[in-house]
């Protein structure tokens, strides 16, 4: 297990903000703007964490992964 660890530790992940709040819930409002996401369509790299894909997995409706 500390192999996986130490592979994503180095890498980063860009994540895309595809589709406007407008409409949901504050929690999931709260969970776009703590990753530092301000204007629609704006790609923000982060730290390959599986807390960073943990958020990205609670609004795969706002949220993408970019390869």
């Amino acid at each position: 297990m500390a192999n996986k660890t130490e592979q994503n530790s180095g890498g980063t992940i860009k994540i895309q903000y595809y589709k406007s709040t407008i409409g949901y819930s504050k929690k999931q409002k709260q969970m776009v703007k703590s990753l530092g996401i301000t204007k629609l369509n704006q790609t923000v790299e982060r730290p390959d964490t599986a807390s960073m894909r943990g958020v990205v997995a609670k609004v795969p409706h706002l949220l993408r992964i970019v390869e």
